[in-house]
């Protein structure tokens, strides 16, 4: 894992500020390297191939470089098919060069992974994002030059707009950006795909959590005591003999606390707690604020737990899986009982997913890189989401019992304590006992006479309508570290 940045274009530019801003991404060592119209920066956080796998990576092209945020999981099934390369390092990153001397723009289609890179390759300028954006990547332009990087405080005032690089996509310079993967076109063919097994569920995310095993560092989960969290630490406890697991809550509140000791005795993990509280929270909230880049109540509200939860993984382990995009996928959302219609269900949980990106894969991956710290997801495996949407809607939501996630219970069940499998779902920030305590935190420090002056103000700059005290608390915090004109870029999870 690392921050990258580049700038491609007439002008020279000093990326030196733009890694400086992200050296909590990597810690472990920072490369610049120049050539005709650019230059490519790397911060890195060393995962895979600690001593050799530094970037940026030169490529057998003359004057061809590689920097890469991301992990390829099939890198080494990749190296075996391109054995003629003349690698230069065991790094998983490095196999983006022989794909693209082999296939050009549609080397990304090959990976299989967590990623977003940038390839100059003598003569122009390929970049890509994984398929569901779990690495993030922004750019912008100033006159002639595009410039970009893994986060918006490293690009805001050197470009004249802060864009979204979008998922499943690569750009060329010469031909632009062109979609690649969306979710929307793996359920297209679900009518052509059998419901899966319990025994197929089961087999494929244990599959997709195997290869998120990869790491020449320690590894761990987090295990919020919910379902999601609790079926990967099942089976990463299948693949180790060894697993530290990790749980955060506020002060007497937090009834996850007690599921994910539940779990953590049944598996046999090293548990780890952080207890804090509210004092503490208000405490780390511009910091959050800074890494999340984001003033959507719903997110942040998640994201002091993840902050925290970070923290104290980070003391233990580089690596940790988490439970993102089950719900999504699964069907997990209590509002998802409203469909009464199942191809606006499937588009729904198409939609959500597909947002995941800016919701909360940017929490995971803010919340853990803040503390030089990788966060994996297995749910979100390529060949378990195109098995997720071919299983019955009935399954995964029954309409009977409006039990959530159903055909995961069930795939699981055996493996976890019966009262795990199927408790009901609780969001994070409740769980960990966040939620409430942060409502009236901000309505305390916020006068009606002042709402009501700054309620125009907010909306002037956003674009959008304020939802009540709480964002704007958080609205403050973020500008005090980010530009006017970051502020419409920010999503909120119910936008």
């Amino acid at each position: 894992m690392s921050g990258i940045a580049g700038v491609f274009g007439e002008a020279e530019g000093d990326l030196d500020p733009l890694l400086t801003r992200m050296r909590h991404r990597g810690p472990d060592s920072q490369g610049v390297v120049q050539f005709d119209t650019g230059a490519f920066g790397h911060v890195r956080l060393a995962t895979v191939d600690k001593d050799g796998g530094e970037q940026p990576l030169a490529g057998q092209a003359e004057g061809s470089w590689l920097v890469c945020d991301g992990d390829i999981y099939n890198h080494e099934a990749l190296r075996q098919q391109f054995a003629d390369y003349d690698y230069q390092t065991a790094s998983d990153n490095e196999i983006i060069l022989p794909l693209y001397q082999r296939y050009g723009v549609g080397a990304v289609q090959h990976l299989d992974g967590q990623f977003a890179f940038a390839l100059w390759d003598g003569t122009g300028l390929y970049m890509a994002r994984d398929p569901l954006g779990i690495k993030p990547l922004y750019y912008g332009w100033h006159d002639s030059q595009l410039q970009f990087a893994s986060e918006i405080k490293a690009l805001q005032g050197n470009v004249d707009r802060v864009r979204v690089f979008p998922h499943g996509h690569w750009y060329h310079s010469e031909h632009g950006f062109r979609p690649y993967y969306s979710v929307a076109s793996v359920i297209e063919h679900v009518p052509d795909r059998p419901t899966p097994s319990f025994a197929q569920i089961r087999e494929t995310l244990r599959q997709a959590v195997r290869k998120r095993l990869m790491a020449d560092v320690p590894l761990g989960v987090f295990l919020s005591g919910g379902l999601d969290s609790s079926i990967v630490a099942a089976l990463v406890a299948e693949e180790m003999d060894h697993v530290h697991s990790f749980n955060v809550g506020i002060e007497g509140t937090s009834e996850d606390r007690f599921y994910a000791r539940r779990v953590a005795e049944y598996l046999g993990t090293e548990h780890h707690e952080c207890i804090y509280t509210v004092d503490e929270m208000i405490d780390i909230l511009p910091t959050v604020i800074f890494h999340l880049e984001s003033y959507d109540p719903a997110l942040i509200r998640s994201a002091i737990p993840n902050f925290f939860l970070g923290k104290l993984a980070s003391e233990y382990v580089t690596v940790v899986l988490a439970g993102e995009g089950a719900d999504e996928l699964m069907g997990g959302y209590h509002y998802l009982k409203d469909f009464d219609d199942s191809s606006a269900l499937q588009s729904e949980l198409a939609r959500i997913t597909d947002g995941l990106h800016d919701c909360g894969l940017q929490r995971l991956d803010r919340m853990t890189m803040a503390h030089s710290l990788e966060g994996r997801v297995p749910f979100l495996d390529t060949e378990f989401i195109e098995l997720a949407v071919s299983v019955d809607l009935d399954q995964r939501l029954q309409p009977n019992s409006g039990v959530e996630k159903w055909a995961l219970r069930k795939a699981f069940e055996g493996m976890l304590p019966e009262d795990v499998i199927w408790r009901k779902k609780a969001q994070f920030s409740i769980g960990a006992g966040s939620s409430d305590a942060l409502v009236e935190v901000a309505e305390n420090a916020i006068s009606d006479a002042e709402y009501a002056r700054e309620k125009g103000w907010f909306e002037t700059e956003t674009g959008r309508k304020l939802s009540g005290k709480e964002e704007l608390y958080y609205y403050r915090v973020f500008r005090e570290h980010f530009d006017p004109q970051v502020a419409a870029l920010i999503r909120r999870w119910n936008d």
